[in-house]
C-alpha cells in the first residue's frame, strides 16, 4: 500500500510540475523534489520564510528561537497554497491546483508526505500535535476565492474570514501550546480584524483581481453602488462607508486585545504588535481621507518602529509580566501554555495524596539529589519532588523500549495530559481529547500535584512543554551541527529543570532566570563531557560537529577503549565553556530566597566538584565512570546545611597544574 501511495504522489508531483510553466510560481523554482530529506526540506521552508517576504523577517526575530523552524514549516504551507489560488492566472487550473495540494494534506496526516513543504510541516504537525482542520479551512477560503468575487453581506465577509485568516492564528496557538477555546476566540477576533483591516486597506489592489470584498449591503446602506467601487468613484458616500467599516474592524480588534494578556514572552510582543499595526492601518486610512479605491494607504518605517518600541515599553513597565519575578527579557526562548489559572483546583485530599506519590517517586530513583530536598521547607520540598516526578516519568517514556513511534505517541500523551490538567478542560479538537483520555502512566497520581505546585509558584507550563521537547529531541535528532543548535537541546532538558527550580526556589531580581539558564547549560554540559563514550554508544553525539573538526576527532574515536590526545583537547575545551557558564551563574545563589540558598549550593556545588574531578583525572572518562565518593557527598551536605552560601564559595576550585602548557584548546574559552 505504501509503496503505491508512494508512486501516485510521485506522479502526482510529476503532474503538478508539468502543468506549471517555467516561471509561472515563483516559489516552486527552488523547491526541492518529492520524498527529500527533512532537513532539506526544512532549508527551503526557512528560505522561503526569510526570502519571500519582508514582513515574515521584520516578525520572526520576535518569535521564540526554538520555534523559528515551526513556524517557517507553518508559513511554507500557507505560501503556497496562497499563490496556488492568488498566482494562477486561470481560476480553473487554480481549483485543480489547490485540490492537489488538499491531496498532499490529506497524505501528510496519513503519514505519507512528499512534496517538501509537507515533509518538513510534518515535523511540526507531529511535534505540537496540530489537528487538520485549520489547514484545511484555509484552503476552502482559496478555492472560495475562485469562484466568489462579491459578497452580498457583511455576515458573508465575516464567514470569509472564518476560513481565510482565523485558522493562521489557530495553528500560531497550536505551536505555542496554547489549546483552549476562550484563547482561540480572542484570537479569532484579532485575525478576522487584521483581515478586514487589509480588505479596506486593498480595495484599489483587489479591483485590480476583479474582487471587491467590501460587503455589498453596508455599501448600499451608504448610497455606494457596486458600479462605484468598480468605477473609483470617490465620494463622501464612499467617506461615510469607510468610516462605518473602519469602526465595526476596530471594535474587533479591541475584542480580541486581552489575548495579548493571556500569553507569556515573545509571543505576547507579536500579539500586541500585530494588533498595533493592525489598528495602525485603519488610522493611515483615515489620515489619507479615506480614498482606499485610487490609493493605498502604507505606514512608514519610521511609524513601524515607533509602534514596535511602544509595545516593547508597554510590557516591560508591565507589571504582569514579572510573576514571581520574572522579567520580560528572562522569558526563555520557547513559549508554551500560560501560567495556570483557568483549572479547577482539586481537593486538598487528593494534592496531598499526589505529592505523597511524587515523593516515593523520587525516594526510588534513588537520587542524591532527593537528599537535598530536604534542606528546604516543606512547601518547596513538595514542589521540587512534584517536578522531579513528572520529569522522572517523561523520562521514562523516552528511554524505555526501542520503538520510536511508539515514544513519540507517548510523549504526545504526556503532553496533552499536561494541557488538559493546565486548562482544566477538553477543549480540543480533531481527536485530542481522545488522545488526553488514554490511560498515561503516573499522570492521574502526579498532574495534581504538579498543578498544585504550579499555581503556587507562579511557573509557566512552557517549561514543562519544551523539556517534552527535548525529550522529543534525544528520539530523533543524533548530532548537532553548531553550540548554538546544541544550546537549545540542553535549554529544553536542562535549562527548564533550572527555570522551574528557581521558580520554587523563590527570587525578586529578574535576572535569575537567565541565570538559571546558565546554571542548566552548565550541568547539562557536564553530563555530555561525562557520558561521552556512554552516549556514542547508543549514538548520540552530544558535542557538537564544529567542534570536532576544530580538534580532528571523529566519532569513531569515542568507541576506542582510551581516549585520544584529540579527545582530551576536545573535552579540555568543552570544560572550560561548562566552567564559564558555571561562573556566569553562580551569582543565582545570592538572588534566590534565603531559606532556598542550601539547597541550590549543594546542586551547584556537586555538578561542579564533579567536572573539577573529571579534569582532574585529565579527561579519562572511557573507563569506569567518574562519579564522587559518598563521604565526598556527605561533606557537601553538611556544608550546604550549615556553612554560608555565597556565589564566592560555591564552586570547586580547579587544580590547573595538570593542564599541559601549550596544549591545542588549552587556553581556549568559550566565545
Amino acid at each position: 500500500m505504501s509503496g503505491r501511495h508512494s508512486e501516485q504522489s510521485l506522479r502526482s508531483e510529476e503532474s503538478l510540475l508539468a502543468m506549471l510553466r517555467p516561471g509561472e510560481l515563483e516559489i516552486a523554482q527552488n523547491a526541492p523534489p518529492a520524498d527529500c530529506s527533512p532537513e532539506s526540506a526544512q532549508r527551503y521552508t526557512r528560505w522561503l520564510a526569510t526570502h519571500h517576504y519582508e514582513n515574515f523577517n521584520v516578525a520572526s526575530w520576535l518569535l521564540p528561537k526554538q520555534l523559528h523552524q515551526h513556524f517557517y514549516n507553518l508559513y511554507a504551507y500557507c505560501r503556497w497554497a496562497d499563490d496556488l489560488g492568488d498566482e494562477i492566472p486561470d481560476a480553473r487550473r487554480a481549483l485543480e491546483l489547490l485540490n492537489w495540494w488538499q491531496e498532499q494534506l490529506d497524505a501528510c496526516y496519513l503519514g505519507r508526505p512528499s512534496h517538501a513543504v509537507f515533509v518538513a510541516l510534518r515535523e511540526t504537525i507531529f511535534a505540537r500535535d496540530i489537528p487538520k482542520q485549520p489547514f484545511a479551512d484555509l484552503l476552502k477560503a482559496f478555492r472560495y476565492d475562485q469562484t466568489h468575487k462579491r459578497y452580498p453581506s457583511w455576515d458573508s465577509v465575516l464567514d470569509y474570514c472564518t476560513y481565510s485568516a482565523n485558522p493562521v492564528g489557530r495553528l500560531v496557538l497550536y505551536l505555542c501550546g496554547y489549546r483552549d477555546e476562550p484563547r482561540q476566540k480572542l484570537s479569532d477576533a484579532t485575525c478576522t480584524a487584521l483581515q478586514l483591516a487589509n480588505f479596506w486597506q486593498d480595495v484599489s489592489r483587489d479591483l485590480e483581481k476583479g474582487r471587491i470584498y467590501i460587503p455589498l449591503d453596508i455599501a448600499a446602506q451608504h448610497n455606494v453602488s457596486e458600479d462605484d467601487i468598480v468605477g473609483r468613484r470617490f465620494s463622501d458616500n464612499y467617506v461615510s462607508l469607510m468610516k462605518d467599516l473602519l469602526a465595526r474592524t476596530r471594535s474587533r480588534f479591541e475584542e480580541g486585545l486581552p489575548l495579548a494578556q493571556q500569553v507569556e514572552g515573545r509571543l505576547r510582543l507579536d500579539l500586541e504588535m500585530f494588533s498595533r499595526g493592525g489598528m495602525a492601518v485603519l488610522d493611515a486610512i483615515a489620515a489619507q481621507g479615506y480614498d482606499t479605491l485610487n490609493h493605498r494607504p502604507s505606514i512608514s518605517k519610521i511609524k513601524q518602529a515607533g509602534l514596535l518600541g511602544r509595545v516593547l515599553l508597554t510590557q516591560i513597565l508591565s507589571p504582569e509580566q514579572f510573576p514571581g519575578g520574572a522579567a520580560w527579557r528572562a522569558v526563555p526562548p520557547v513559549v508554551h501554555s500560560a501560567t495556570v489559572n483557568t483549572a479547577p483546583e482539586p481537593d486538598s485530599a487528593s494534592i496531598t495524596e499526589s505529592y505523597g506519590h511524587c515523593h516515593r517517586i523520587a525516594r526510588a530513583a534513588r537520587s542524591n539529589f532527593y537528599y537535598a530536598f530536604y534542606l528546604l521547607p516543606k512547601p518547596k520540598r513538595d514542589g521540587l519532588a512534584a517536578l522531579y516526578a513528572f520529569m522522572r516519568l517523561v523520562d521514562d517514556v523516552a528511554d524505555q523500549g526501542a520503538d520510536v513511534a511508539s515514544k513519540q505517541r507517548g510523549l504526545a500523551k504526556w503532553r496533552t495530559a499536561l494541557d488538559h490538567a493546565v486548562n482544566g478542560s477538553e477543549n480540543t479538537v480533531d481527536g485530542s481529547s481522545a488522545l488526553a483520555r488514554q490511560s498515561i502512566h503516573g499522570s492521574a497520581e502526579v498532574l495534581p500535584a504538579l498543578i498544585d505546585t504550579m499555581r503556587r509558584f507562579q511557573m509557566p507550563a512552557r517549561y514543562l512543554h519544551d523539556l517534552i521537547s527535548g525529550a522529543e529531541m534525544d528520539l530523533t535528532v543524533k548530532t548537532y551541527p553548531t553550540f548554538d543548535r546544541l544550546k537549545e537541546y540542553c535549554y529544553r532538558v536542562a535549562g527548564t529543570v533550572g527555570l522551574t527550580c528557581t521558580h520554587v526556589f523563590g527570587f525578586s531580581d529578574p535576572r535569575a532566570l537567565d541565570l538559571a539558564e546558565k546554571l542548566g547549560l552548565a550541568f547539562q554540559l557536564t553530563n555530555i563531557i561525562r557520558d561521552v563514550r556512554e552516549d556514542a554508544a547508543l549514538g548520540r553525539i552530544y558535542i557538537p560537529d564544529e567542534d570536532l573538526a576544530r580538534y580532528n576527532v571523529s566519532p569513531q574515536d569515542f568507541a576506542k577503549t582510551e581516549a585520544t590526545l584529540g579527545v582530551r583537547e576536545l573535552l579540555r575545551f568543552e570544560a572550560d565553556r561548562a566552567w564559564q557558564v558555571y561562573e556566569e551563574g553562580a551569582e543565582l545563589l545570592e538572588l534566590v530566597d534565603a531559606d532556598s540558598r542550601g539547597t541550590l549550593w549543594l546542586l551547584v556545588h556537586t555538578y561542579n566538584a564533579l567536572l573539577a574531578r573529571i579534569e582532574s583525572l585529565d579527561f579519562a572518562v572511557f573507563g569506569e565512570r567518574v562519579r564522587l565518593s559518598k563521604a565526598e557527598r556527605m561533606l557537601f551536605i553538611a556544608r550546604a546545611k550549615f556553612g554560608r552560601h555565597t556565589r564566592h564559595n560555591v564552586l570547586e576550585k580547579r587544580d590547573r597544574d595538570w593542564r599541559r602548557a601549550g596544549g591545542v584548546g588549552g587556553r581556549r574559552r568559550a566565545g
